[in-house]
């Protein structure tokens, strides 16, 4: 159970204002209010930067930071997503843009005292994973037509295994839509209890009048502090991890089987 002063506070979801329309319940939770903030906040940063209408010619920290962001996604995209046009590929860029921005400034959130992990609960990550899975299917139906199928039967089977290596393609495929959410939920649900409940515990011991807990206290306070570098680290890198593997399932689906069989022949020529 998660007490009102449990480390765990911060991964409750609590209705903050509840609405009734009809027979419809509608509540503002606190993961929509952090959402509203992550977004103002990214806005924020994207209007003090270019309000001098782009930036100085000399840049400061936070429009390199912009720069950077801006820069990245794009490479990125060149880099995972092949046999398309430039043109075609940068169509790409600003979803991709996006998803990365909200989840470079949505990771972290939960270090903050106080704050709350919106990344922490499954069903927002997989709502997440699950639309992004969906949006890609209907991209790969857009560009290939009905041959988007055959991404589930290779080239060259025989037809007694079609059936079984069709299904053995399709579960894999399917479960996409569950390991992004997954990763990314487990990631950030495990880093940042385990932060919380090891600095309530460092907290609670060094306002204990017991000598013996004031002089063991700085044993867990080290831990915390390190724990605290790492799972910022964790927490940017989970951005950058998700961020390969939406530009992954968007290769496969525009390419379909034809960057393997681009892999085979190098690999025979060589």
């Amino acid at each position: 159970m998660i007490t009102p002063n449990s480390p765990l506070e911060q991964f409750a979801i609590l209705p903050l204002i509840p609405m009734k329309i009809g027979n419809l319940y509608f509540s503002f939770t606190n993961p929509s209010l952090f959402m509203l903030l992550t977004l103002s906040l990214v806005l924020l940063l994207v209007h003090f930067v270019t309000k001098k209408g782009g930036g100085n010619s000399v840049p400061n920290a936070w429009q390199s930071l912009v720069e950077l962001i801006y820069d990245f996604v794009p490479n990125l995209v060149n880099e995972q997503i092949g046999g398309l046009s430039g043109n075609v590929k940068q169509k790409f860029s600003p979803c991709i843009s996006v998803t990365f921005t909200f989840s470079l400034f949505r990771n972290p959130q939960g270090m903050i005292p106080y704050s709350f992990t919106v990344t922490s609960h499954f069903l927002i990550t997989l709502g997440l994973s699950f639309s992004l899975f969906i949006g890609i299917t209907i991209v790969g139906f857009q560009i290939n037509g009905l041959h988007f199928l055959s991404f589930f039967l290779p080239a060259g089977v025989p037809l007694p295994l079609a059936p079984f290596l069709v299904l053995l393609e399709l579960i894999p495929h399917c479960f996409r839509a569950l390991s992004s959410g997954i990763r990314l939920f487990a990631n950030m649900m495990a880093g940042h209890s385990s932060v919380k409940i090891l600095s309530g515990s460092a907290w609670t011991m060094l306002c204990m009048n017991d000598l013996l807990y004031f002089i063991g206290d700085p044993g867990p306070l080290f831990i915390v502090l390190a724990l605290t570098g790492l799972e910022l680290g964790v927490a940017i890198s989970q951005a950058h991890v998700s961020t390969i593997s939406i530009c992954i399932y968007l290769n496969d689906a525009t390419n379909l089987h034809q960057s393997a069989y681009l892999f085979i022949i190098e690999q025979k020529r060589g």
